[in-house]
Parts: C-alpha cells; structure tokens; sequence
C-alpha cells in the first residue's frame, strides 16, 4: 500500500505500489488457451477426402505420421502437396529423415482407383517406406446384404 509521510518540510514522499495485479494476465492467458484449443484440430496437413468404411480399423500412432492422399481422381499428395508417382519415394524419405520408425499413413478417397492406391503402396515399398498403414474411418452404418 502507498502512504505519504510529512518529514517536516512539506514535502511528501511518494512510495509506489510494489503488488503485481494478475488478473488481467490470467484473462489473456485464458483467452489464449480456448482459441487454441478451437484451431489446433483445424490445422491438420492434408486434403480433404472421403475415406471409406472399415469395421477392424486400429487407432493410431500418437506420433504425427506423415500423410500420402489419393483423391477421386486418382491425384497423390503429400501432406497438401501434389506430387508425381515417381517422386514419391523420394520426396517420403526425405521428409522422414532419420526417423526410421515414423508411420507413412495412405488415406484413399473411396471413390479412387485401387490402382492408385496399390501404386503408391508399390513406390513406397521400392524406396524403402516400411512402416505403412492405409487410414479407413470406422464403420457406423451396416454392411451390405451378402458381405461379411
């Protein structure tokens, strides 16, 4: 708390407030902390596409894989870039670096060619990608009659 003192001559002394109000810092910290939390899901790398059903699908590895995306048509990205079926082994391994145990996630539109699909896997698989899994959502409605 300030005070002032008469010391004789009239003159007062000043001493300031030595407290340290925190609130507003804790409002913005807060503030701060929500928005994130509302964009981090939103900055995911990729395009978007339609990933079909599958009933046996596994969750994950926590650790962020890298992604390869066939769209509809038959297009293949990786991350958000586009890129060529003979550059893409090269272009994964040097995204992966030394991190032999990096997962390469393929995440194929159901509406794709499984020929694109299985090529990616191809020039993966040449180039040394061994760590691969394909991404499939997990099935909500029920399969058609006859399938198993």
């Amino acid at each position: 708390m300030a005070f002032s003192a008469d010391n004789g001559g009239g003159d007062e002394l000043y001493r300031p407030l030595a407290e340290i109000n925190v609130t507003p810092l804790v409002d913005v910290m807060l503030v701060l902390l929500i928005i994130f939390m509302v964009t981090a899901p939103l900055m995911t790398a990729g395009i978007k596409v339609e990933l079909p059903k599958a009933g046996t699908a596994q969750p994950l590895n926590p650790k962020e894989p890298l992604i390869v995306s066939v769209d509809k048509d038959g297009a293949l990205f990786l991350g958000a870039d586009l890129i060529e079926l003979d550059a893409l082994a090269d272009a994964v391994k040097a995204r992966l670096g030394d991190d032999k145990d990096r997962v390469v996630h393929i995440r194929g539109d159901k509406d794709a060619a499984f020929g694109g699909i299985v090529a990616a896997l191809d020039r993966l698989s040449q180039g040394g990608v061994v760590h691969v899994g394909i991404v499939a959502s997990t099935r909500t409605e029920s399969p058609p009659k006859g399938a198993p």
